[in-house]
């Protein structure tokens, strides 16, 4: 036995005689877990065990892809009642009434509408029909989503918004235990404060379990974070401090986040502050926008979604594109992309983009897309099959040509050995990842980025910049949408802030680092 697992086990036994003394009861516990996906060689978890007492607060904290969501949707009760996955174990215990935050919000919406939704919660509670919309106001206040018309259909929302939705719905239900897969994850800065404030208050006497990669708001209110390697194996189980401290480098070489990773980030790759931009390759011409927007308009229905008064980008420019939820950013990439219909001038590379009305069509081989949500670009059966579709687009090249390449893609973004899983089957962070690779791969001119990082531990966020910056030195204009303080103030050349469905600002970027990233080698890996 480890001493890992002794540990644990100890920390298990004592649990259970306090219990058989009263002293506390089990809110969720399983012994020996062992469960493995189908078609699948390695396990996610062998012999792993973990028991919460009522009322605790805890953080399961790992990299992504180490099982994190997979042990809550077990602990949960999710698997395998509702998603068939084989598993094994001694002994579980699940709670009596849980309410369940999934990543992904519109996997968890029953109804079209967001009154219908949250009603659907309170009728089967049987509260009076008088007495709902009061508690509707309420918890969508809670998580500060504070709509004027209760009756918006939530597909208008954005995907910060929806998660904000998903808590309300949840907090509803008034459960004993709270599961919450990275509630966080798709919101600015002062939503991720609103959300775990909420949280905080209505927790009180609840067991609260919760995944989640950026943990500022919680680290000291948590009482206790249970550490998973990479391989779902829980490395250590303790007090917040306790674990910063003694693990302080299993947290670094694990990609996790932890209060100071930026800092260390910088420091590791050796930059100066202040330093001047990376040159572009030979060949760039930079006087010449590869985007120009002259009174662009971006339109859901016959309503503007978004308004850009005038705005250039050129090659080799990172964009930050930042703003609160609902803020109209992603309608902003969506436009550019023309996936909304759109009026005004825009150029692309010089070249006025023409069509009938407002119907105009982009070249996908000079300008390329990442969805907010990962899903939505997937087309292949496999992970390889993915990455390979956007290769054969692009043409050119023969079959091994284009299957090595996809393989050396996938390598630069932690992919490897992921390559014949569906892409529906991976983590969500994997899931990014992979889209990512997937327009990262074919070289246009601009790439926008909608949320790239999100869902990601630090080392696979800090790779899919590392990543960017190579294209941008090469000449690729980035542009992304992103919550991410820090990203504006390292790696971008401007900063465009987007409020009520308008660009209201252009800045310049903090770019404080000098020769940030490095250009992929001929294998396609990231280096430096």
């Amino acid at each position: 036995m480890t001493e890992a697992k002794w540990v644990a086990a100890t920390k298990r036994k004592s649990v259970e005689q306090g219990a058989d003394q009263g002293r506390e009861r089990i809110a969720v516990s399983v012994t020996d877990l062992r469960l493995k996906f189908p078609g699948e060689k390695a396990f996610v978890f062998k012999d792993v065990s973990l028991s919460v007492p009522a009322g605790e607060k805890v953080l399961l904290l790992g990299p992504s892809g180490c099982g994190k969501s997979t042990l809550l949707q077990v602990l949960g009760g999710l698997i395998p009642a509702v998603i068939d996955v084989p598993l094994k174990y001694a002994d579980i215990q699940k709670p009596r009434s849980g309410g369940y935050v999934f990543q992904d919000p519109d996997t968890q919406f029953c109804m079209p509408y967001v009154d219908e939704e949250l009603a659907f919660v309170l009728e089967n509670r049987q509260v009076a029909r008088e007495d709902m919309i009061p508690r509707m106001r309420e918890a969508l206040g809670q998580v500060g989503l504070n709509l004027e018309e209760l009756h918006t259909p939530i597909e208008r929302l954005s995907l910060g918004m929806k998660q904000r939705l998903a808590l309300a719905s949840v907090l509803l239900l008034e459960p004993e235990v709270l599961l919450l897969d990275e509630p966080s994850a798709l919101l600015d800065p002062e939503g991720r404060k609103q959300i775990w404030e909420a949280v905080r208050s209505v927790s009180g006497r609840r067991t609260v379990l919760i995944v989640e990669h950026r943990i500022e708001e919680i680290v000291d209110w948590v009482d206790r974070i249970v550490l998973f390697a990479p391989d779902g194996s829980i490395l250590a189980d303790g007090k917040p401090a306790e674990i910063f401290t003694t693990y302080r480098r299993t947290l670094q070489e694990n990609g996790i986040w932890y209060p100071g990773v930026w800092e260390d980030y910088i420091h590791e790759r050796g930059t100066r502050l202040a330093g001047p931009l990376k040159s572009l390759q030979q060949g760039a011409d930079l006087a010449v926008p590869v985007l120009s927007l002259r009174g662009f308009v971006g339109l859901r229905g016959d309503v503007p979604a978004i308004m850009v008064e005038e705005a250039e980008v050129y090659p080799g420019d990172f964009i930050a594109v930042v703003g609160p939820n609902g803020a109209g950013k992603s309608s902003l990439l969506l436009s550019l992309m023309q996936l909304l219909p759109t009026a005004g001038s825009y150029h692309l590379e010089g070249r006025l983009l023409q069509g009938r009305g407002r119907k105009r069509t982009c070249p996908s081989d000079r300008i390329g897309f990442v969805f907010q949500n990962p899903e939505f670009q997937f087309v292949a059966q496999t992970v390889l099959e993915e990455t390979a579709f956007s290769l054969h687009m692009q043409g050119g090249m023969s079959r091994a040509e284009v299957e090595s390449k996809a393989e050396d893609c996938l390598r630069t973004f932690h992919l490897h050995g992921l390559e014949s899983r569906h892409p529906y089957q991976l983590s969500t962070g994997q899931k990014r990842r992979l889209s990512v690779a997937t327009a990262a791969v074919r070289r246009q001119a601009v790439l926008l980025l909608d949320e790239p990082t999100f869902g990601q531990d630090a080392r696979n966020a800090f790779a899919i910049l590392d990543y960017c910056e190579a294209l941008r030195s090469s000449g690729t204009a980035i542009v992304m949408v992103t919550h991410e303080r820090e990203i504006a103030e390292l790696a971008a050349t401007q900063v465009w802030e987007v409020r009520s469905g308008r660009l209201t600002a252009m800045k310049p970027g903090g770019r404080r680092l000098e020769g940030y990233g490095a250009a992929p080698d001929a294998q396609g890996e990231v280096s430096g």
